[in-house]
């Protein structure tokens, strides 16, 4: 398989920088402050496993004009060099008493100032990744207001370049690969685990990073969670097994799901994944530039009504897919964002079809400029049988 190249150009990141910084101009904004990983990989290609400890705070300043500036712990000053950012202030982190908060205030207050206004994510699906007492600390050190960016960001990141799309299709084909080789593995008598041990294996083979992301769910004629496991649990005559992955490479993520039967199972089970792959299908068809997340749901959510869905306990049919698992926004009934081109999306009905029992199908799509494409290789029309 031919890979896309491992990062980007500079070119990438001067285009982002350049749109968001548009934003601000329009929000209002003399600064953006970043605290989160996917932030700050977004706008410098900074890229490492390190996020994984809890214990040191790192800040990216964006200004109305010019590069990022980049406030890290010394650790990091040597990897922050290595992206195409010049400015790289650091401080000998863990410093409980100032933690590089009096750095960041420095270069805010070294800025010049038009709105007097600094955004920082702060609303829904963002978090602010530094001690609250040290942010508020900041805010009395730069008087300035500190007002919530989380639209802003979540706007800019919805839009893939064609460079993001490209690294998503490759992942999506990865997990693909490991997929495919599930029916011939698992077996009876196998476990969740021993099964879900084997895929993340075959992914990483195929050319995965890692599968942070990889549950399963099983049970006689079907399942009742979607989020627990891989398990012990062994498989036996006339289950129902899921598995759901997100697997990445060069941090960027896919998210689907496939189902499997081991023997035979009910009429009724594989009636409930033929409507679960309909509803897919209806909601590729409206997924297009101009529709609303609230459209597709509602295209995908009346197949499944029509096909004797006792209800949904997922609370979304989908969602955004990028740098991180899951990214806004929601297809829920009443999430009216616009589709636009370069949006990627997971298209996953679900329905509870009998007490203790749901059926949901994945895939994933990008918004195209006149519809959409599939960018995972679509599951088979009717339950695989083991």
């Amino acid at each position: 398989m031919n890979f896309p190249m491992r990062g980007f150009k500079i070119a990438e990141f001067e285009n982002r920088v350049d749109r968001v910084q548009m934003a601000m101009r329009t929000s209002k904004l003399d600064a953006l402050l970043l605290t989160t990983e996917p932030h700050f990989r977004y706008f410098t290609g900074f890229h490492t496993q390190f996020w994984q400890s809890p214990t040191r705070p790192w800040f990216l300043i964006i200004p109305a004009t010019g590069k990022p500036i980049a406030v890290v712990p010394e650790i990091g000053e040597s990897g922050m060099l290595e992206t195409w950012l010049d400015n790289v202030i650091t401080w000998p982190s863990p410093r409980p008493l100032d933690d590089g908060v009096s750095l960041v205030a420095e270069v805010l207050n070294s800025l010049p100032w038009r709105f007097g206004a600094v955004g920082v994510p702060l609303g829904d699906e963002s978090h602010l990744r530094m001690p609250y007492n040290n942010f508020v600390k900041l805010q009395a050190l730069v008087k300035k207001f500190f007002c919530d960016a989380a639209p802003l960001m979540h706007s800019l990141l919805q839009i893939k370049s064609a460079a993001e799309i490209d690294k998503i299709k490759a992942i999506c084909a990865i997990a693909g690969k490991a997929f495919d080789k599930v029916s011939s593995q698992a077996r009876i008598g196998k476990s969740e685990r021993d099964i879900c041990q084997q895929f993340q294996i075959d992914a990483l083979l195929a050319g995965a990073d890692s599968c942070p992301y990889l549950i399963a769910g099983s049970g006689l004629d079907g399942y009742d969670s979607i989020i627990m496991g891989p398990t012990d649990r062994v498989l036996n005559e006339g289950d129902v097994l899921i598995i759901d992955t997100g697997c990445v490479r060069d941090g960027y993520f896919c998210d689907y799901d496939r189902n499997w039967a081991f023997g035979q199972v009910s009429e009724e089970t594989r009636a409930a994944y033929r409507a679960t792959y309909e509803a897919t299908t209806k909601g590729f068809e409206v997924a297009r530039p101009g529709a609303t997340a609230s459209d597709v749901f509602t295209a995908m959510w009346s197949v499944l009504l029509a096909n004797g869905a006792l209800g949904n306990n997922v609370g979304r049919l989908g969602h955004g897919l990028g740098m991180e698992l899951t990214e806004q926004p929601s297809n829920t009934k009443d999430d009216n964002t616009l589709l636009k081109p370069g949006m990627v999306l997971t298209l996953e009905p679900g329905m509870v079809y009998a007490a203790g029992k749901s059926m949901v199908h994945e895939e994933n799509i990008v918004i195209t400029e006149d519809g959409a494409e599939w960018l995972t290789v679509r599951a088979s029309s009717e339950l695989l049988i083991i």
